[in-house]
């Protein structure tokens, strides 16, 4: 897999959600070499707390496959997973999940918590990477541009 392709991906769905005020968070679904789900930020577009990238790109994956269970995936997004995220992947039994940015506020992936190796029925692999100063620069950036 060519895992700086798919992130770079992720990452041009995270400076479309800047165009809407939101964070720029990016997430793409992978399953045999082919995007089958993306997804942005779209919390404030929205108006829905819910309308986090992983959420979105796992509707949009679930939908083109017609089923729940999303096998045999990886999930690449610019930052690590909140809970309520971490709990959609485990529910869609993502094999794995690549992250640019820690999130020390809210991270799942490890930061504040490792929900994946809690008691659940599944636990997807978690690696971090790649492009991660790409990932942080384009959040910095946002976040320093709202001041």
């Amino acid at each position: 897999m060519d895992h700086e392709f798919y992130m770079r991906q992720a990452l041009a769905l995270a400076r479309e959600a800047i165009e809407d005020g939101d964070v720029p968070v990016g997430c793409v679904i992978v399953r045999e070499g082919e995007i089958i789900g993306r997804g942005r930020n779209r919390r404030e577009a929205d108006g829905d707390a819910t309308a986090h990238a992983e959420v979105e790109a796992i509707r949009d994956a679930c939908g083109r496959l017609g089923s729940w269970r999303l096998h045999g995936c990886t999930l690449y997004v610019t930052l690590e997973p909140c809970p309520m995220c971490a709990g959609a992947i485990i529910n869609a039994r993502i094999g794995a999940v690549r992250y640019g940015v820690r999130d020390p506020k809210a991270g799942c992936c490890g930061s504040v918590l490792n929900l994946f190796e809690e008691r659940f029925n599944h636990h997807p692999r978690i690696y971090q990477g790649p492009l991660n100063e790409e990932c942080e620069s384009l959040l910095q950036e946002f976040f320093q541009n709202l001041r």
